[in-house]
């Protein structure tokens, strides 16, 4: 990486507002990239980690806005105009790491984008965002949705290479921007595979997430409900105050939890439950590391760790009923945990790194796409 080393690079963030697996991802780019400057909407420090705090963060004009609303969410029509306001005429390289706009940045550098996903809440994942159920809401998601599909599908032509962290997400990208991606899954991180192996597990089950409507929590709950099983949430989001309203006496939402939390909930626990349509799912990973089972739907991009009734149950369909019998089947059954830590560690942080150095080597080499 001698020659990067020689190069001005620019690392593009869609936020940086807290630590979650996208975070995790831009840890390890910018581990290869050590001397890059972080461009980012907007960035609320403290809420990120110190590895990632100690680059050069650069925001946009959104900054001081986004600390006076109550959700920053409420910007996204004004996000794409910020992001190609950068001026990143000085820099080599450009790697995005983006789920939302980063990717429609503006140079005439070879740029990379690690793509977690096109934007859910204008393509497929419509009404997950903007329900039925909160019409002004939705009024305003269907005036700015089509104008923002096109944005994203025009800039989506400013990306040299593509990298996907799913095949379900380069599938999505091939249909939502007619281009094609190598596919580099994420990592887990090695702190999971450091607890022992906990063979007899705690009569719970555990949901780890962000509280946000495509995770569809609130399909977690029903099936808690209907059948009597201890649930566990452990996450923060906007949706916080509309589950706890849902949640019944065996159902405890924790809010935000720390790291060691987090091993501790996932090695005790009978088995992470994923009720929504994951892009990859890294807390899968997470829980493989952990000897834990995966109990969600045979769908996105979970199945690509995740294998049905060696590592966890993959439904046909998801809704509380067959949640339910997910959820049993997985604590009746017995668990090869070993087998399941061995397979996490192909997933590895260092298997993660050399694929993406490589694809970074052939965008500089190739230099811009025609």
């Amino acid at each position: 990486m001698s020659e990067l080393s020689q190069m001005r690079v620019a690392v593009v963030h869609d936020w940086l507002t807290g630590q979650r697996g996208g975070e995790h991802v831009l840890e390890a780019i910018l581990e290869l990239v050590p001397s890059a400057e972080i461009f980012t909407l907007f960035h609320f420090p403290g809420r990120v980690s110190a590895a990632i705090e100690r680059h050069p963060i650069r925001t946009s004009a959104l900054q001081a806005w986004a600390l006076r609303v109550p959700d920053y969410r409420h910007l996204l029509p004004f996000f794409p105009r910020a992001v190609e306001r950068w001026d990143l005429s000085g820099f080599d390289l450009v790697i995005s790491s983006s789920h939302c706009v980063a990717k429609g940045v503006q140079s005439e550098a070879p740029h990379l984008s690690y793509c977690h996903t096109p934007m859910r809440y204008i393509w497929d994942r419509f009404d997950d965002y903007f329900p039925r159920s909160r019409p002004l809401r939705r009024m305003a998601g269907k005036a700015i949705a089509p104008w923002l599909r096109r944005w994203d599908r025009a800039s989506s032509s400013r990306v040299d290479h593509f990298v996907a962290n799913s095949a379900f997400v380069a599938d999505r990208i091939r249909r939502f921007y007619g281009r094609e991606a190598e596919v580099i899954h994420p990592f887990v991180d090695a702190r999971f595979f450091e607890p022992p192996l906990r063979q007899n597990r705690e009569s719970f089950h555990l949901v780890l997430s962000a509280l946000v409507p495509y995770k569809r929590i609130d399909l977690a709950i029903e099936a808690a409900a209907r059948g009597g099983e201890r649930l566990i949430i452990a996450g923060s989001g906007p949706g916080l105050e509309e589950l706890s309203k849902k949640a019944g006496p065996n159902v405890e939402l924790r809010g935000w939890v720390t790291d060691g939390e987090i091993l501790d909930l996932l090695s005790r626990a009978t088995s992470l439950i994923i009720p929504g349509i994951e892009d990859f799912g890294i807390t899968a990973l997470e829980a493989l590391a952990s000897g834990t089972p995966v109990v969600s739907i045979a769908a996105g991009g979970v199945p690509e760790s995740i294998v049905h009734e060696s590592s966890g149950i993959l439904l046909e369909e998801m809704n509380a009923e067959s949640l339910l019998g997910g959820m049993r089947e997985a604590a009746s059954r017995p668990w090869d945990r070993a087998a399941m830590r061995a397979r996490a560690e192909g997933f590895s942080r260092r298997r993660f790194q050399d694929e993406l150095r490589n694809s970074i080597q052939r965008v500089v080499a190739g230099g811009r796409r025609g």
